[in-house]
C-alpha cells in the first residue's frame, strides 16, 4: 500500500493535502509497471514536503549544483529494479521510496502561467516526482515523451487537464 505524508510550510493554501499527495501518487504508480505497490503487504512510504523557494534553492544548489529555486526536486531512496524484491523482502513490511519537495513560489507562477490553481499544478508536480521516485526521467526525447505520457494518463484520472498543451491567449 502507498502511505503518502505530506507536510505543509507556511504560505500554501488550505487544502486537504495528504489526501491530495496520496492521490496523485496512487494515479501516478498505476501508470507503471508497478501499480502493485498500491496493494502491496508492504507500507511503501513516500513523504512530500511543500515549502518555500529559499528551501528549494538551497537543495537544489547542494544536490545538484543549480543555483536556483526549482519546482521540484525527488530523491529516491532505492533504485528501481530493487523495488520488487525489497516490497517482497522487507523485515518491516515497510520500504521508503522517497522524498519530493515542492517550491510554493515556482509552484504558484507555473500554476498562474498555465491557467492552473495552485492545487492543480502541485497535484502534477507530485506525480512527476513520484515518476522520478521510480526511476523515469526526460533527459532525452523520448524519455520525456514516455513520461509526460504517464503523467497526462495519470492526471486525466484525477480530472486535471493536459498540463503540456500550450495555452492559446
Amino acid at each position: 500500500m502507498l502511505d503518502v505524508a505530506v507536510q505543509t510550510e507556511p504560505g500554501w493554501p488550505d487544502h486537504d493535502w495528504d489526501a491530495i499527495g496520496a492521490k496523485a501518487a496512487a494515479a501516478a504508480v498505476a501508470q507503471t509497471p508497478y501499480g502493485y505497490l498500491a496493494t502491496s503487504d508492504a507500507a511503501i512510504e513516500v513523504a512530500v514536503r511543500l515549502t518555500d523557494d529559499a528551501e528549494v534553492h538551497q537543495l537544489n544548489a547542494q544536490y545538484r549544483q543549480k543555483d536556483k529555486p526549482t519546482n521540484v526536486l525527488s530523491f529516491p531512496m532505492i533504485e528501481p529494479d530493487l523495488i520488487e524484491s525489497l516490497t517482497q523482502n522487507s523485515d518491516d513490511g515497510e520500504v521508503i521510496l522517497g522524498d519530493i519537495i515542492l517550491a510554493h513560489g515556482v509552484c504558484a507562477r507555473e500554476a498562474e502561467e498555465k491557467g492552473f490553481t495552485v492545487e492543480q499544478h502541485a497535484t502534477h508536480l507530485i506525480v512527476h516526482g513520484v515518476l522520478h521516485l521510480l526511476g523515469y526521467d526526460h533527459q532525452g526525447d523520448s524519455e520525456a515523451e514516455a513520461m509526460e505520457s504517464m503523467e497526462r494518463a495519470a492526471l486525466a484520472t484525477l480530472g486535471i487537464p493536459d498540463p503540456y498543451l500550450i495555452r492559446e491567449e
